[in-house]
């Protein structure tokens, strides 16, 4: 396909090269502007879910949300069990094994 449209474009090798460069920016330019911006949407990039919803426990929330918390940090740990600034994890869960 390359060869045939190199083929068909007129002129000396300066003049296929530069039709080369816009032909392929405005290919390019198409599909940045245009066909990704509509194609967005329908790709699922943006369904994630994190967690598994099947572990909570159906007897603690009610319909009327009665036996929910108003916080829901309220059982989150107070302290982050890794480092925020390295890679590396906190030398105390170390300690722990597993």
């Amino acid at each position: 396909m390359y060869a045939w449209i190199w083929r068909k474009l007129p002129g000396p090798l300066w003049s296929r090269l530069t039709m080369s460069v816009v032909l392929l920016a405005a290919v390019g330019s198409l599909l940045w502007y245009v066909v990704f911006p509509w194609a967005t949407p329908l790709l699922p990039f943006d369904d994630v879910q994190v967690g598994d919803t099947s572990q909570i426990d159906p007897n603690s929330v009610t319909p009327d949300g009665a036996g929910a918390s108003p916080d829901p940090d309220a059982s989150a740990p107070d302290t982050i069990p890794y480092s925020t600034t390295s890679n590396q994890p906190h030398p105390g869960d170390l300690a722990d094994g597993d």
